[in-house]
C-alpha cells in the first residue's frame, strides 16, 4: 500500500491566521475566545465565541472579486488553502492526480441569512443570483479546486463536528488506494451569527458562563457546554514517494483512519463510548500503534458534560487503563472554541505539529478536574514530550465519529 504524508499546512482561526502564529499561541496557552464582536449580542444569553479577528480576505491573498463572490466560510477555506499550498510548494504536472476534500458542517449561513432578509423585505426578484453558489456547502471545495486546477477527486464532506476529520481520512484512503497523488484536505466554518448561536443555545448545547476563561472548559467539573468558534484548517496530503522525489518538507505521516456511527441520538453521544472507541481503534490499528508507543491525543474535548466523559471512556476501552493513563491528551477547543466543520482540520494540524515539534499544547483553564475525566489532559501549561503516534478525534451531531492517526517521520 502507498504511504501518505503531510507536506503543507494552512490556518485561519481565532488565535491567528497563519500556522506559525497559531502554533506559538497554542503552546503559550493563549485564549482566542472573546466577547462576540460580529453582531450585538445583548439579547442573547451567550456572549463569547472564538471569532476570527479583523478578517480581511484581500490581505489574506484573495482578489477583490473572489472576496466579494464568496461567503465568509469559503473565504476562510481559500485563504488556508493558499497558505498550505505555498507551504508545500506542490506543483502538479498532471492536474487529474490532484484532489480537493474540504468540507463544512453548515456552509454559507451568512449568505443564507442575508438573502432571506432580502426576499422578506424586497421580494424574490431582489435575491442575489450568487445566493446559491455562495451558500451551498460544497462551494469552498469547488473554489479551492478552481484556484489550483485540482481535477482529481473532489469530496466535500458534511458530518457536523466530524466533517474535516472525515475529509482528511477519506483523502488519506484515496491517495493510499491510488486515486490521487495529492489532495488538498480540511474543513472550514463561519457560523457565528444570531441565528446559529440562538439555535445552539436553545438546544442547550452552549455554555452561558460569563467570562472568556470559563466558557470553554473541556474535562473540567465546571464545564457547561461548548463555545462556538470559526476558521479553517487545510493540510496537503501527498503520496510519500511523490513528496520525496520533489524534495518536499514532510511534517508527519498520516497512517490511520476510523469512521463509525453512534446510531443513538441526533445530538447526544452514545454515553458508554463504545462506538467512539471503535473509530479510535480502527485508526490505531491501521496506524500499527502498539502498547508502549507514547501517544498524543488531540481530544474532541468540547466541554459538554456527556462528550468529555464518553471520550474518556472510549480512550480507556481502546488502549486499556494503563496505556490510556500514559497518553498525553489535550483539547485545543479550550483556546479556539468549537469550530464545528473546521475543528477536525485545525486539530489535526495541532497533532501533526506536536509530533514534529515534540511539544504538547495545553488544555487551558482546567482548574477543577472532573473525577470521571481522570486522564492526563495536559492542564494549563504545555509540556515537552516525544510521542511517536498522534490521533485526532472528532464526533458530530447525528452520531458521526472520526479518528485520524499520524506517525512521526
Amino acid at each position: 500500500m502507498r504511504r501518505v504524508v503531510i507536506t503543507g499546512l494552512g490556518v485561519v482561526s481565532a488565535l491567528a491566521n497563519d500556522v506559525t502564529s497559531y502554533w506559538n499561541k497554542l503552546v503559550a496557552g493563549e485564549n482566542g475566545i472573546s466577547k462576540i464582536e460580529a453582531f450585538p449580542e445583548e439579547e442573547l444569553p451567550v456572549h463569547f465565541a472564538g471569532e476570527v479577528k479583523n478578517w480581511d480576505p484581500v490581505a489574506a491573498g484573495l482578489d477583490k472579486n473572489a472576496a466579494r463572490r464568496n461567503d465568509r466560510y469559503a473565504q476562510f477555506a481559500m485563504a488556508a488553502a493558499l497558505e498550505a499550498m505555498n507551504d508545500s510548494g506542490l506543483q502538479m504536472e498532471d492536474p487529474s492526480r490532484l484532489g480537493c476534500y474540504i468540507g463544512s458542517g453548515i456552509g454559507g449561513i451568512h449568505t443564507f441569512i442575508k438573502e432571506a432578509n432580502a426576499i422578506k423585505e424586497f421580494g424574490a426578484s431582489r435575491v442575489s443570483p450568487l445566493f446559491i453558489p455562495m451558500m451551498i456547502g460544497n462551494i469552498a471545495a469547488g473554489n479551492v479546486a478552481i484556484m489550483f486546477n485540482a481535477q482529481g477527486p473532489c469530496l466535500p464532506t458534511v458530518t457536523a463536528c466530524a466533517t474535516s476529520s472525515h475529509a482528511i481520512g477519506e483523502a488519506f484512503h484515496a491517495i493510499k488506494n491510488n486515486y490521487a497523488d495529492a489532495i488538498i484536505a480540511g474543513g472550514t466554518e463561519a457560523a457565528i451569527s444570531p441565528l446559529s448561536v440562538g439555535g445552539f443555545f436553545t438546544m442547550k448545547a452552549l455554555s452561558r458562563n460569563e467570562t472568556a476563561d470559563t466558557v470553554s472548559l473541556p474535562f473540567d467539573a465546571r464545564r457547561a457546554g461548548f463555545t462556538m468558534g470559526e476558521g479553517a484548517g487545510v493540510l496537503i496530503l501527498e503520496e510519500y514517494e511523490h513528496a520525496k522525489a520533489r524534495g518536499a518538507k514532510i511534517y508527519a505521516e498520516i497512517c490511520g483512519y476510523g469512521n463509525t456511527c453512534d446510531a443513538h441520538h441526533i445530538t447526544a453521544p452514545r454515553p458508554d463510548g463504545s462506538t467512539q472507541s471503535r473509530a479510535i481503534k480502527l485508526a490505531l490499528e491501521e496506524a500499527g500503534w502498539k502498547p508502549g508507543e507514547l501517544l498524543y491525543c488531540n481530544a474532541h474535548g468540547t466541554g459538554t458534560p456527556l462528550n468529555d466523559k464518553a471520550e474518556t471512556m472510549a480512550l480507556k476501552m481502546v488502549m486499556g487503563e494503563d496505556e490510556a493513563r500514559k497518553a498525553l491528551i489535550s483539547s485545543s477547543k479550550s483556546m479556539t472554541g468549537h469550530c464545528l466543520g473546521a475543528a477536525g482540520a485545525l486539530e489535526a494540524i495541532v497533532s501533526v505539529l506536536t509530533l514534529k515539534n515534540e511539544v504538547v499544547t495545553p488544555t487551558i483553564n482546567l482548574l477543577e478536574p472532573d473525577p470521571e475525566c481522570d486522564l492526563n489532559y495536559t492542564p494549563n501549561t504545555a509540556v515537552q514530550a516525544k510521542p511517536v503516534v498522534a490521533i485526532s478525534n472528532n464526533f458530530g451531531f447525528g452520531g458521526q465519529n472520526a479518528s485520524i492517526a499520524f506517525r512521526k517521520i
